[in-house]
């Protein structure tokens, strides 16, 4: 089946129809890239420019190009590699924390020096995804996936292998960077296969998976390096990326539409004799300087503009620094104050993984939740909004606290360790309750800068969780292992409101808006 192009198409803003939305409340994508880049900011683009007997080609029903119609047990296989990806990078964040020790003394630096390492991984999974997602548009998202994974993998070699710091920071950044595409595009890989009623679980697998990873890292790592030593915590991040490699190069296809349709105008033009045509990525006239440098230019633009995107950014970024400061609070709590072995003291974050597995399979509940409600609204002639979708931050704003102050005043010596541990419980479940409704609200609210919306929120993230360990050592010095946690509980307390706030009034805000959808 072909559809004609009308002649010179304009658009006036990024295209809405092409926007991912979450699906009754369930999990968007991790920056929304990829969907809202087709075509990506068509202010980058030139106007398609398209002679009358060119026609543009789409799928057939039940064509096996069409990713839609691949059986739900290859889809699910596609989920799960790309998750365990997602896994694997941002658990090579964290991970590096165990090996602190080894590579001061075999490097000849300092703690602060050895900590600048987690850092700069930080900030290469934060800066990637600006370059990365406007560059799969292009190429498609499985040329991205094989050329950054297969860097991400090769780089760990240096790594166990650097004989200075000054090789060994460098190549921590860019190893984060190659590794940040299973952040951003692996998102629309999973949003390519499911149709929008089947989308909530696979979604929330994925959007679960960069959030254990950092919870995985300690404990993988405090036992690799109590049996081999640091430098074997990056043999085996090579081995486990290799594998993923192997599974991606095997069992990763293609899954963008364009790209896709590319391969379907071909087959159509051998079949029918038809030279005119043409998939819509054979006459886009796009260029790729320009939508880079839009998808770096809007974010930002974002932050300045809309005080809801700021407050929503700044809210998410700092429950993600805390998390990463724990890296440096719970040695102190578990090893120091309760005398955990090294090896064992990364097993303090079972408790906030625990929470954060329990409120990804709540995800049903808050999808029925939302649905119900859709429909309830629908009976009566009205319309959903999207401050519908913040009902499950409000519960996770409210645990976060809970599980802070928890943690910070049975952090004592005389308290048994099992206490703050089972803190973690709420704190874990909260953060992810805070995030995937947070995500799904920008998306909905600012429906054709969703990407540029979800970017904003990448890179915010990233700086507060590259930036928190920096002075973490220096507070818990300072004010102690109560105080200092507890600091961080009062000002999580003090920012519950928020998706209060917003889910009350965040309709009439949306009116003053140059940017939301409303």
């Amino acid at each position: 089946m072909t559809v004609a192009m009308e002649k010179d198409k304009h658009h006036d803003s990024e295209s809405e129809s092409t926007t991912t939305i979450p699906v009754d409340g369930g999990p968007p994508l991790e920056t929304g890239a990829d969907r809202d880049l087709e075509p990506a900011h068509p202010e980058n683009e030139k106007k398609l420019r398209v002679e009358d007997d060119v026609t543009l080609v789409e799928f057939k029903d039940g064509d096996p190009l069409n990713p839609l119609n691949m059986s739900p047990a290859r889809k699910w296989l596609i989920t799960i590699i790309v998750s365990n990806a997602s896994l694997c990078v941002t658990c090579n964040s964290s991970i590096y924390t165990s090996t602190y020790t080894g590579i001061q003394d075999s490097l000849h630096i300092s703690h602060i020096v050895a900590i600048i390492g987690l850092t700069l991984f930080i900030a290469g999974l934060g800066t990637g995804p600006l370059f990365l997602a406007p560059l799969s548009e292009f190429f498609g998202r499985r040329p991205i996936y094989l050329i950054s994974y297969t860097l991400f993998c090769l780089l760990n070699i240096p790594l166990a292998l650097s004989p200075t710091v000054w090789l060994f920071h460098p190549v921590r950044f860019i190893h984060g960077m190659t590794g940040s595409a299973f952040l951003s595009v692996a998102g629309g890989t999973v949003s390519d296969m499911f149709a929008k009623k089947d989308l909530g679980g696979p979604m929330a697998v994925y959007t679960a998976s960069p959030f254990l990873g950092p919870v995985v890292g300690p404990i993988l790592g405090g036992f690799i390096v109590a049996g081999a030593g640091w430098r074997w915590v990056f043999w085996v991040s090579l081995i486990w990326s290799f594998v993923v490699l192997i599974a991606i190069a095997l069992g990763v296809p293609e899954t963008y539409a364009p790209k896709l349709l590319v391969k379907v105008a071909a087959r159509e033009r051998q079949e029918t004799g038809n030279p005119n045509l043409r998939a819509p990525m054979e006459v886009s006239q796009k260029s790729i300087l320009k939508t880079i440098g839009v998808s770096v230019l809007r974010p930002f633009q974002l932050l300045i503009y809309e005080p809801i995107i700021l407050a929503l950014n700044i809210y998410t970024a700092f429950l993600l620094g805390i998390l990463y400061l724990f890296f440096q609070a719970f040695p102190l709590v578990f090893h120091v104050s309760h005398g955990f072995p090294s090896s064992c003291t990364g097993l303090a974050f079972l408790g906030i993984g625990i929470g954060m597995v329990g409120a990804t399979l709540s995800q049903p509940y808050w999808n029925g939740l939302y649905a119900r409600r859709a429909q309830e609204l629908a009976e009566k002639g009205e319309a959903m909004v999207p401050e519908e979708r913040l009902r499950g931050a409000m519960v996770g704003g409210v645990l976060v606290p809970v599980g802070m102050l928890w943690f910070a005043f049975t952090s004592y010596k005389s308290i048994h360790w099992i206490v703050p541990i089972i803190a973690g419980i709420p704190f874990g479940a909260g953060v992810l309750l805070v995030y995937i409704p947070v995500f799904s609200f920008l998306v909905d609210s600012y429906r054709v800068y969703a990407a540029s919306a979800l970017a904003s929120n990448s890179f915010v993230r990233s700086s507060f969780a590259a930036g928190f360990p920096l002075f973490s050592s220096a507070m818990y010095a300072r004010l102690g292992n109560v105080w200092a946690s507890a600091v961080l509980g009062f000002i999580c307390l003090a920012m519950m409101p928020i998706p209060f706030f917003f889910f009350y009034k965040g309709q009439t805000l949306r009116k003053w808006s140059r940017y939301a959808y409303s």
